[in-house]
């Protein structure tokens, strides 16, 4: 098992950045694959991107691609979203997810683990 916790959410005006961090407890934290997900009201979740076990091996939305970059430190049982050039539809409720199969990739359904979220609102 291993618990998530995202922070770093908040208010920022278009063009602006954030960071988010997702804290991890519980079992070895690079053993999992980590991933990112949004979800605006009324729609459905997203997938933002995934990050391997080393940090290597990064995917992202076409949405994001340029602007959102996934980091990790093992070492400290972290994660990260960096984003830049934030638009107004950028904001959701952005959450942090890990997955025990090396497989897991674009759907909600290939992770096992999740945080509670934390709001992004972007102002135009």
């Amino acid at each position: 098992q291993v618990q998530l916790v995202e922070s770093g959410g908040g208010l920022v005006q278009s063009g602006g950045s954030l960071r988010l961090s997702c804290a991890a407890s519980g079992r070895t934290f690079s053993s999992y694959i980590v991933a990112w997900f949004r979800q605006a009201p009324g729609k459905e979740r997203e997938f933002v991107g995934r990050i391997g076990w080393s940090g290597i091996s990064q995917y992202y939305a076409d949405s994001v691609k340029g602007r959102f970059t996934i980091s990790r430190d093992n070492a400290t049982n972290t994660a990260y979203l960096q984003m830049i050039s934030l638009k107004p539809e950028d904001t959701a409720v952005y959450y942090c997810a890990a997955a025990n199969s090396g497989s897991a990739f674009l759907l909600s359904a290939d992770y096992d683990y999740w945080g509670q979220g934390t709001q992004v609102t972007v102002s135009s």
